[in-house]
């Protein structure tokens, strides 16, 4: 194996879906991050799994309020791929979101949301792995956005 770097470009070649995970802070102040580490774990119960880094910034939050939101992204939605993965004071600011009843950020326009209870938190690597117990969820007839290799593949 050559460098992580490396490793990343061949992992890269999986497409996948693209997810902002959303929490507030112990102000409920809105967080939020770009994730493509999003998978169903469980049916019955029903249980989905993503991974955030050890290094995230909004780590702290989401371990704190063990509670989250999955917006799963839309094809219509690739601006917000960048605005939640590059740190910044206030990424919400130009986006359309609403506050749930239970204080989580819900970004409209998603092709699907899922809103969840820590059920556990594993360590993975240089990530965390969490899995949630769905408490709630809908979605919409829209295309998804897609990644492989890093970049957006079109629809």
């Amino acid at each position: 194996m050559e460098t992580a770097n490396e490793l990343r470009k061949a992992l890269g070649c999986f497409a996948t879906g693209v997810a902002i995970i959303t929490t507030s802070d112990e102000e409920f102040n809105p967080v939020g991050v770009t994730i493509n580490s999003f998978t169903s774990l469980s049916l019955e119960p029903p249980l989905v799994m993503w991974g955030l880094s050890k290094r995230a910034p909004s780590l702290d939050a989401f371990k704190y309020r063990r509670l989250f939101e999955v917006n799963i992204l839309s094809s219509e939605q690739e601006d917000l791929l960048k605005v939640f993965s590059t740190p910044s004071e206030n990424k919400f600011l130009d986006v359309k979101w609403d506050m749930s009843e239970k204080g989580l950020p819900k970004i409209r326009g998603c092709i699907a949301n899922f809103e969840c209870v820590v059920h556990s938190i594993f360590p993975g690597g240089d990530h965390e792995i969490f899995v949630g117990n769905v408490i709630d969820y809908s979605y919409k007839d829209l295309k998804p956005l897609v990644l492989s290799k890093g970049r957006v593949i079109s629809n």
